[in-house]
């Protein structure tokens, strides 16, 4: 009997002094952004079943919690690229010599990020954060859950680089007491261009404007749009550059799409009757999104082709153009593309996209950051550096887009304090060493128990 007491007393002091070190890893990370605090637990030893003549004690072991899974508090930061995860998942790292080369995938809650002398953004433990880069459309690998499709973020090789104009948004009344134009009659596809090009031509225009639009080298060109009202609730348009010139010699005056608007009895468009068409008399479905194409000319440079989607309203809605009894006017214009100057700073949303925003006040949507969640996120594996690799116990990972599927919102200027209780841990400090120090009592008394045997 004293023999098992010694040894249930060595096991006491082993799990005490196990216990003593979670705690004093907690006390250590109680600054540590991101840290999750972990719990000593304690479980039974038995040798054999007890009887009512006999027992032979067993002992204790102790086992390690690690509640990762528990949300700290978010504190405010000045920085844009400090950053947290409002609720459940992880962001995606890299840990590797330097961005370019190839490392192990990691997850971590610690984000406080900066750049390094390259303009890759990594946090305090040297981890690299890793995103999807954007498409031509602004949207994301469809096989999510790809690893090898993640991008370490920069945005320093985007100085002086362009983007060509995708899509245009227009909103604006024509006015519904407008006489049919004079013109209508006898007009045809290509007056209105030809009067703006040698005026003063053939036919009047009772609506004009211009917005800009911008090659793929982002040299930004004017185009017009003039209608004449050629029925009733119908209106006759065409678009055309101010600049023929900067156009393919095939676009005559200019001419780059010609079409009507038809509008309900309640001054919302008609969408599905309305038409554009290109110039060599291809219709553009304005209602499905299709992209008008166009030729720039080869002066001094030589850009990609124009491809662009106009939107100009919800079939039955007057939030585009519309017609009612005032003013005819361009109300709203909304076009992609720009020349993008030299990159300034970066801004990260809640929806997990980063952009870069340029000395010219321009900003432009370059990355978009996963969130990655497990099943059972307590059981990850935990790894130098505050940051995890998923386990058998966590289950595999999902990546998914801020605020959906489960996952949590990202907090830009915010980190994600540590979860530790100081006063919890000196509690917990006092207990543990109580039991360890009791532990100790039950060895010297086992040991005297055996010395007194020896003498018999």
């Amino acid at each position: 009997m004293a023999f098992t007491a010694l040894a249930a007393g060595v096991s006491g002091l082993q799990a005490f002094s196990q216990s003593v070190g979670v705690i004093a890893d907690n006390i250590t990370n109680v600054n540590t952004i991101g840290y999750k605090e972990s719990r000593s637990r304690f479980s039974t030893l038995v040798t054999e079943t007890s009887s009512a003549s006999s027992y032979s004690p067993g002992g204790v072991r102790a086992f390690t919690e690690s509640l990762i899974s528990r949300q700290g508090l978010l504190q405010p930061s000045s920085s844009p690229t400090d950053l947290s995860v409002d609720g459940a998942g992880f962001f995606v790292v890299k840990k590797s010599g330097n961005a370019t080369e190839d490392g192990e995938f990691q997850f971590t809650r610690a984000g406080s990020f900066s750049k390094d002398e390259e303009g890759f953004f990594k946090n305090t433990a040297g981890l690299y954060l890793m995103g999807w880069k954007l498409d031509a459309t602004g949207g994301i690998p469809s096989r999510q859950n790809d690893l090898t499709l993640l991008e370490p973020i920069n945005i320093d090789n985007l100085n002086g680089v362009a983007s060509a104009t995708g899509r245009v948004s227009l909103r604006a009344n024509l006015q519904s007491s407008t006489s049919v134009n004079a013109a209508a009659g006898t007009y045809a596809v290509g007056d209105m261009a030809a009067a703006a090009a040698t005026p003063p031509g053939t036919v009047t225009p009772d609506f004009e404007t211009t917005f800009e639009v911008f090659d793929s080298q982002g040299i930004s060109h004017t185009v017009v749009l003039s209608a004449i009202k050629s029925n009733a609730n119908d209106w006759s348009y065409e678009m055309y550059f101010d600049n023929p010139s900067e156009l393919d010699a095939a676009h005559t005056d200019g001419l780059i799409a010609s079409g009507s608007l038809l509008f309900n009895s309640d001054g919302s468009i008609d969408l599905a009757n309305s038409t554009m068409n290109d110039i060599g008399g291809n219709p553009v479905d304005l209602s499905t999104g299709q992209a008008l194409t166009f030729t720039y000319g080869t002066g001094v440079t030589s850009v990609d082709n124009g491809n662009i989607v106009f939107n100009v309203g919800t079939d039955g809605q007057a939030n585009g153009f519309s017609q009612f009894d005032s003013p005819s006017t361009l109300i709203a214009s909304n076009v992609t593309g720009a020349q993008f100057g030299n990159v300034n700073d970066i801004r990260i949303g809640e929806d997990g996209y980063v952009y870069a925003l340029f000395d010219n006040g321009l900003q432009e949507p370059i990355f978009r950051l996963p969130v990655a969640t497990f099943p059972n996120p307590d059981g990850l594996a935990r790894k130098q550096g505050n940051a995890y690799s998923f386990s058998n116990l966590s289950g595999n990972f999902a990546l998914q887009t801020a605020g959906q599927g489960g996952a949590g919102a990202i907090a830009p200027n915010a980190l994600e304090l540590s979860t530790v209780d100081l006063a919890n841990e000196f509690a917990e400090l006092i207990k543990v060493q109580r039991a360890f120090s009791a532990s100790t009592r039950i060895i010297t008394t086992s040991d005297e128990i055996l010395e007194e045997l020896v003498r018999i």
